[in-house]
């Protein structure tokens, strides 16, 4: 194996003794990569919005007793189950809508209103009380 082809061997596998010249040199060039990354390359972030105000969660329709509601997505981390989700929901409604403080609600369907990227943006909550 030539000289070249080692070094590369050794690199890749990390096989450099701790505190050897050609260990911090690897060091060294990982740490520049994570730092000089454009932020675009790697779109799989969270969006991060601003803190929830009321108007986050307006009201789209009401009939009888269930009621349907728009909740910004920013209100809640990415959900990865539903009944985590639905408790979320429940208490991010509850605190930026006075008609609901008293929690005496409980959500039946949730719909995710995605942007032409494919992101989460808001849902759809249909509730009944």
């Amino acid at each position: 194996m030539s000289a070249i082809g080692r070094v590369l061997y050794r690199t890749f596998f990390w096989s450099y003794e701790r505190g050897s010249w050609q260990y911090d040199i690897a060091v060294i060039l990982i740490v520049l990569f994570v730092v000089a990354t454009p932020r675009g390359w790697f779109r799989d972030q969270p969006q991060v919005g601003e803190p929830a105000t009321a108007g986050e969660v307006e009201r789209l329709s009401e009939a009888g007793e269930t009621q349907v509601y728009r909740v910004d997505a920013r209100l809640l981390a990415p959900p990865e189950r539903t009944p985590a989700l639905q408790n979320d929901l429940h208490n991010a409604m509850q605190k930026a809508r006075p008609d609901l403080s008293d929690g005496h609600f409980s959500i039946g369907r949730i719909e995710a209103i995605r942007d032409a990227e494919g992101n989460v943006i808001a849902y759809r909550v249909e509730i009944r009380r």
